[in-house]
């Protein structure tokens, strides 16, 4: 790293703040008002944020407030306390055991990979923080570790719409010796409520990032009177409502603010200001004064609202600044390219609750959700057996509702399934491409989880030239003997690309279609020549694929694409990909994009 700073340089930009300085108010203003703010979320692993962490966790020790860690899979009964198994067996009688939420409360829970969290678990960690709202030590606060890299991950939405704070640590340099000053008094109530024009400016500039929700716009009034009163001062100030929006209204940006609109409404400079007409009596004109007073309360609202909006613009990352400007809002769907649905098992995968059941049929025992369960009705059931006049010791008292079996959840691996139209004067190229699409997408198999077949029709029949496979040296050795030329038998190639879904999903895989055609078939399901049938066995074929409910995706690769692809895709239920002139990355990226969870619809 060179040592010698650019900033001295006459002439040299001025380097940005570093996110760490933003970071480290938002961390103030978090301690001194834990359940006002809800909590953070912390972006961008890596030491900065380390260390960030580690002084919040210092500063919650030294001010005698909880900091817990919540596990990754974390259950029910952990989280939000139950029966402790050993204790009431030791007593004789039930005990219960204080959960996460509750040791945290008055403090904070911490979440690292918070971009895992479960839709069950972030469903009861924003019902605590609902319930605990604007009551002290009612419920802990979030500090929420999103270690995700790909857009489309991040934690809950749920739970980042109930914390005002949001910090990407990524490109920070702030690390060493990094600590938090001691414990800042904060009463919000000695400042003044905000004005009905900082209130305007706060919604019009969440307005120009597209931030719709009222939470953000409520964070940021409480953001902008808590900075003041951490300043020492009774009213926010300009600064204070450019800190309320950096902190609270950038992090959550959509979209860029219309500065096309802005630019238009300013006057041409080229062009002179029209001329008053001059009024001779002395007395000014009625409600002029009021006029005058009310273009210049409107001229301030405008400024602030630019001065705040451009807070804003200085406070988005580089990098989704960009995204933005290009017209990409961040995504958060949490879903991945390649995997395939997920589906519940009894033997591997993700753990998940324990649910009632007989132990039978491959499904295993959870003998401490089972003990649990059994635990609270012993005196109950003691008494019954001495009302019965059953006085024979039983350690522990068990009936078939105590049992409890285990449920996993586990990803089935995707099979993505090539139809490829080989027939006309074209068929070369879609051949070149489908086959360099087929080795792309079978190297990120191991990463995906996915496999790939391949279908090929031409003439007067179809044929599975590729099984399903990861082995990329088999797809090679089928694809370079892959033949061109004849008719196209649209309905046979449909059939057997269906075929091999099916066969696919009864073994328990998730498969997608991807037919390369332009969709005019003329060659019918019985290998006779015939534009009519033929297009209309193409249909039944691909209502077949409909009633099956089998994902599809028809690329229309040729030169000039027509109604016939469309409505191909129609007839299936699925998406239309219109694809001229496309090389096999960009083919490879389409598919990948247009799959459930890949990326934004295909149009």
């Amino acid at each position: 790293m060179n040592d010698a700073d650019p900033r001295g340089l006459a002439g040299a930009v001025p380097e940005p703040p570093d996110p760490m300085e933003d970071a480290l108010i938002a961390a103030r203003l978090f301690l001194a008002a834990p359940s006002r703010f809800g909590g953070m979320v912390l972006r961008g692993s890596g030491p900065a944020r380390d260390a960030l962490v580690a002084a919040l966790g210092e500063r919650m020790a030294a001010e005698g407030r909880p900091w817990r860690r919540m596990p990754g899979h974390v259950d029910d009964e952990r989280l939000l306390g139950g029966i402790d198994i050993a204790a009431s067996l030791a007593a004789g009688r039930p005990l219960a055991q204080s959960g996460l939420v509750e040791e945290a409360a008055g403090g904070a829970l911490v979440a690292p990979m918070a971009e895992r969290i479960e839709d069950g678990v972030a469903g009861r960690l924003a019902q605590a923080l609902d319930e605990g709202a604007g009551q002290t030590g009612a419920a802990p606060a979030l500090v929420l570790l999103d270690d995700s890299t790909d857009p489309d991950e991040s934690p809950p939405v749920s739970l980042i719409e109930r914390l005002a704070f949001s910090c990407d640590l990524a490109a920070s340099r702030m690390w060493q010796d990094l600590a938090l000053p001691g414990e800042d008094t904060l009463d919000p109530g000695g400042v003044t409520p905000l004005t009905d024009k900082a209130l305007g400016a706060l919604a019009a500039t969440a307005e120009a990032l597209g931030v719709y929700s009222v939470r953000p716009l409520l964070f940021a009034s409480e953001t902008a009177r808590a900075h003041a009163a951490l300043a020492g001062r009774s009213e926010a100030t300009e600064a204070d409502l450019s800190a309320a929006v950096r902190l609270v209204l950038a992090p959550r940006a959509t979209r860029l603010p219309p500065v096309e609109q802005q630019e238009q409404d300013q006057p041409e400079p080229d062009q002179p200001p029209p001329e008053q007409p001059q009024d001779d009596s002395s007395d000014p004109p009625e409600g002029g004064e009021d006029e005058r007073s009310e273009d210049e309360r409107q001229k301030q609202q405008d400024e602030l609202e630019e001065m705040l909006v451009e807070a804003a613009e200085a406070a988005i990352p580089k990098d989704l600044l960009e995204q933005l400007a290009k017209g990409n809002a961040p995504r958060r769907t949490g879903g991945a390219s390649g995997t395939g649905q997920k589906k519940k098992a009894g033997t591997r995968g993700k753990p998940l609750g324990a649910r009632p059941g007989m132990p039978r049929g491959g499904n295993r025992l959870a003998l401490i959700d089972t003990l649990r369960a059994a635990v609270p009705w012993q005196q109950v059931r003691r008494r019954e057996r001495a009302l019965e006049g059953r006085t024979d010791e039983v350690p522990i008292l068990m009936r078939k509702e105590d049992l409890r079996i285990r449920r996993y959840e586990e990803k089935a691996p995707r099979v993505t399934i090539f139809a490829v139209d080989a027939s006309g004067s074209a068929a070369a190229a879609r051949l070149a491409e489908a086959k360099g699409a087929v080795e792309l997408m079978l190297a990120q198999a191991y990463v995906t989880r996915s496999e790939v077949a391949l279908v090929a029709f031409r003439g007067d029949n179809a044929e599975l030239l590729l099984p399903p496979t990861r082995s990329l040296t088999r797809a090679k050795r089928a694809l370079s003997g892959l033949p061109g030329g004849g008719g196209t038998p649209l309905a046979l190639g449909l059939n057997a690309a269906r075929e091999c879904a099916e066969s696919v999903i009864g073994k328990g895989r998730t498969a997608s279609l991807v037919i390369l055609t332009d969709g005019r078939a003329n060659i019918d399901a019985n290998g006779q020549p015939g534009r009519k049938q033929a297009g209309e066995d193409a249909e039944a074929a691909a209502r077949a694929i409909a009633a099956r409910g089998i994902e599809a995706l028809v690329v229309d690769i040729s030169p000039r694409p027509a109604r016939e692809g469309q409505a191909l895709a129609d007839a299936m239920r699925g998406r239309f990909l219109a694809l001229p002139r496309a090389d096999a990355k960009t083919l490879q990226s389409a598919i990948n994009a247009a799959q459930p969870g890949g990326g934004r619809r295909a149009a």
